[in-house]
């Protein structure tokens, strides 16, 4: 069954990636993007999309909407594991140009005009999200899921000892997200790192199949996979991506578990920390955490999409 999705990224390479799913995926029609202060400068990431857009050969056909530049209340946090997001390769200039619609008045507007069709797939800080929430106290019971890529399940962040890099920039929203009674199903970087890691061996099939759509992967993820080594991690990581696949790909889920999930706002020490709480008689769940998945498949998954090559004429 195809899903209708919107994606709210903070675009850099895996972000790409996943915008590839809702691009080229046979079940997946991508209604739109929306762009959120994340991962590197704003206006970059604007480019990164309508970039990713014309290399899947659909320019002109998935309007881009420009959302938040700063988190609700804090300061922006950059990444540093991406270089410039789309691989600090010199791509053509994009011919689309983002929509005048602001973010979060598009989510509204295409949630309400399709309630309990829409997919949000949101893989960057929640800022957009909250927004849409504070603009309709009905966005969330109208949208027909969201899948967050953000938290960690009650371990080591990316960021910090104690967060994940989507909740750590914007934690205030993260916890209006979570309180705000989506169906919400949520992809761990906890997961990512036991089942996302994509390792040379893999990454050097990909390159090897040589379509349009492999080579723009490999330029793209060349950065994430040098960050990654120089820290340790054995591998290129693909939280974004993944997120992306199960929800069209929902069989390669092996195991999930309704959980009570809170972000933590107050502390310095601990700012972003997400709390992911099993036990349903101390506090009610309100997500699906992703606790296992078809590691193979889901590498096999996206690299038969990538087989297939652009889409351009």
């Amino acid at each position: 069954m195809t899903r209708r999705i919107i994606i709210d990224t903070d675009t850099a390479a895996d972000d790409s990636f996943a915008m590839l799913v809702g691009l080229v995926h046979p079940e997946a029609h991508l209604e739109a993007v929306t762009i959120v202060a994340g991962n590197v400068a704003f206006d970059q990431q604007v480019q990164n999309a309508l970039i990713t857009i014309e290399a899947a050969g659909r320019a002109g056909e998935v309007p881009v909407h420009l959302g938040a530049r700063v988190p609700l209340m804090r300061e922006w946090v950059e990444a540093s594991a991406h270089g410039d997001g789309k691989g600090n390769h010199d791509w053509p200039t994009p011919t689309q140009q983002p929509s005048d619609e602001r973010a979060a008045d598009a989510l509204v507007r295409i949630v309400d005009e399709n309630p309990g069709e829409i997919d949000i797939i949101a893989i960057g800080p929640l800022t957009n999200i909250a927004t849409a929430v504070a603009l309709d106290r009905d966005f969330a019971a109208k949208t027909r899921s969201l899948w967050i890529m953000g938290g960690c399940d009650n371990s080591v962040g990316n960021i910090t000892a104690a967060a994940e890099y989507n909740f750590y920039v914007d934690p205030e929203a993260a916890a209006i997200v979570l309180d705000a009674g989506f169906e919400t199903t949520i992809v761990t970087w906890t997961l990512t790192l036991r089942r996302a890691l994509w390792t040379r061996e893999q990454l050097d099939a990909i390159a090897a199949l040589d379509t349009e759509l492999s080579q723009f992967f490999t330029i793209l993820d060349a950065p994430n996979l040098e960050f990654n080594e120089g820290v340790g991690i054995e591998g290129s990581t693909h939280p974004d991506s993944l997120t992306a696949m199960l929800l069209v790909r929902p069989d390669l889920i092996k195991a999930s578990s309704r959980r009570f999930v809170a972000v933590e706002t107050r502390s310095d020490l601990t700012r972003g920390y997400s709390l992911m709480d099993h036990r349903a008689e101390r506090n009610a769940p309100n997500a699906t955490v992703i606790d296992d998945i078809d590691a193979e498949g889901f590498y096999r998954a996206y690299v038969d999409m990538l087989a297939g090559g652009s889409t351009a004429e």
